[in-house]
């Protein structure tokens, strides 16, 4: 994005939405407190809630937060969901069920890849409270991960998580259009945990996401080390919120890089992908799922593989527990119903 540049680094332009930004920080405060005060009704679903999301535009690492999480939950007993927006999706009535062979141009490419890698229920439509309702109607999930839901108010919940990326902070500092800032950096003061992908300042948990394998998009069966293609030139394609950071990934394993940056959610098409010569063509998962119906031998996608604070995850499931308990009378815990 063209605006995205003036938001990390002095800008003339910048100053000059500031009236902008303000209005759109006092609009966003004022959204919340309608709904914190009970102005405004939200949607208590019948089990726990956790929002996992950013203040910030961009890419911070949600997605294998999420992903992260939903393996952590389900390890310590709990059937989780997971719940999102579909950005992007063009699909004509919603909320949408999502599968691993979903169409993302139908409900996005990030509930794809989370149905892929979570084999869990992906339910996504722009209202979260009816993605809520429809996912536990399907039933067999005790507690609803809703992807990139912080700023979503109409739908209560019971944890939040702010991920924070850790080189880039907060820009400017400034909110949109001014700057990337959803809400101001006051808010994380009220969420329960921030996470920081990169390095963490006090009260932030640090989570690192590392390229895995390489697996060829057409021929899953094939799978190989980045090592594997150190010494030859292959091209990294990135359509994320911040593809610097997967060619730094990259160049960190070894790999001699030609970068090829996209748009966040960028609809790809063949002709974007058609590089001179036969070098491999390197990409994230993200963007693999809306490749896989034209790819070549050519494409690999590289698995991001997140690591986060053990403190984070056990900290997490006492909140969990607590803030359940406190929802039945008995302070029974049901699962799986």
């Amino acid at each position: 994005m063209a605006l995205e540049r003036h938001w990390y680094a002095p800008s003339a332009l910048s100053l000059a939405l500031l009236p902008v930004a303000w209005l759109f920080c006092a609009l966003t405060a004022l959204r919340r407190w309608a709904y914190r005060s009970g102005l405004l009704a939200a949607y208590r679903a019948p089990v726990p809630v956790i929002v996992v999301g950013n203040i910030s535009v961009g890419g911070s690492g949600k997605t294998p937060l999420v992903a992260w999480l939903v393996m952590l939950l389900r390890r310590h007993g709990w059937s989780p969901g997971i719940v999102s927006r579909g950005y992007g999706g063009t699909a004509r009535a919603w909320p949408q069920p999502v599968h691993a062979d979903s169409d993302p141009r139908e409900v996005g490419d990030e509930p794809v890849l989370l149905a892929r890698q979570c084999a869990c229920p992906v339910v996504v439509a722009p209202d979260r409270r009816a993605a809520v309702r429809a996912l536990l109607a399907q039933g067999g999930c005790d507690v609803v991960v809703a992807d990139d839901g912080l700023q979503h108010y109409p739908l209560e919940r019971d944890i939040e998580v702010a991920v924070v990326d850790g080189t880039r902070r907060f820009g400017n500092g400034r909110c949109l259009p001014a700057g990337p800032l959803r809400e101001r950096p006051s808010r994380l003061q009220d969420v329960d945990f921030v996470v920081s992908n990169g390095r963490a300042q006090r009260l932030e948990y640090p989570m690192t996401v590392n390229a895995g394998q390489a697996v060829n998009l057409k021929y899953p069966a094939r799978v190989r080390a980045l090592s594997e293609f150190i010494g030859r030139p292959v091209h990294g394609v990135a359509g994320i919120g911040y593809p610097p950071r997967f060619f730094t990934q990259l160049r960190a394993a070894g790999l001699q890089v030609t970068e090829h940056p996209f748009e966040d959610h960028h609809a790809f098409e063949p002709a974007d992908l058609e590089f001179p010569g036969d070098a491999p063509i390197l990409m994230t998962e993200k963007d693999a799922v809306k490749c896989r119906r034209f790819a070549s031998s050519r494409h690999w996608a590289v698995a991001a593989q997140a690591e986060v604070d053990a403190r984070f995850g056990e900290r997490l499931l006492v909140l969990l527990e607590e803030r359940v308990a406190l929802r039945t009378p008995q302070g029974v815990i049901r699962r799986g119903t």
